[in-house]
């Protein structure tokens, strides 16, 4: 982990419906891919800062899928920011829980043959969750992030960051997005990856 490094490549005012955001372009030492910082507001204090780690779903991002809450999770984010005036959404490019979008496309088609999304991915011959969160570290570094509060119902996402020395000072909560397409994947969420989501009335995920 230590020897990867990030440089901030350039940035840019995004005017957005939530308020005006500022995109950065990092480049890092450890994939190609083009991992992003969108930032609202003086970060400078470094403590407590509003943050979400968002890992790519194009499908869900940007044509609205309701195959997953994605898409929802990122609108939300740039709302609960724009409420508080600051804070920031990292951006990585790790579609798929880490496995590239052919393999989820081929996930999916396994998951309406029955499977849920854990074993689709393992079936596929890949891990359950293949992120890594040591680019979005090396950008909080960057931006002079000592502590966060943290948007997400992801428990390796507040260890990740803890484990690298970023203090996690508060848990934000984002609400359930179920719907009919979606229950059963956030419930094998709730029920194999230990996410921290209130399931009540969601069916399993068989």
């Amino acid at each position: 982990m230590s020897t990867l490094s990030v440089n901030l490549a350039v940035s840019a005012r995004i005017p957005t419906e939530y308020g005006e955001f500022e995109l950065a372009y990092y480049n890092n030492t450890q994939d190609d891919k083009e991992h992003l910082a969108f930032c609202m507001g003086d970060l400078s204090g470094g403590e407590n800062i509003l943050v979400r780690l968002h890992s790519e779903c194009l499908t869900g991002d940007i044509f609205g899928s309701l195959r997953c809450d994605c898409g929802e999770q990122l609108d939300r984010s740039m709302q609960l920011i724009a409420e508080e005036g600051q804070g920031l959404i990292v951006y990585l490019r790790q579609e798929g829980r880490g496995i590239g979008l052919q393999q989820k496309i081929h996930a999916y088609n396994l998951q309406d043959a029955g499977h849920d999304t854990v074993d689709a991915n393992l079936l596929l011959g890949h891990q359950a969750d293949e992120r890594d969160y040591t680019v979005a570290v090396r950008i909080l570094e960057d931006i002079g992030i000592k502590s966060v509060r943290l948007i997400t119902n992801n428990p390796l996402k507040i260890s990740s960051l803890e484990e690298a020395g970023i203090k996690v000072s508060e848990r934000v909560e984002l609400e359930n997005f179920v719907n009919p397409e979606n229950s059963q994947y956030l419930a094998t969420k709730a029920q194999r990856m230990n996410h921290l989501l209130r399931m009540a009335n969601t069916p399993p995920d068989n």
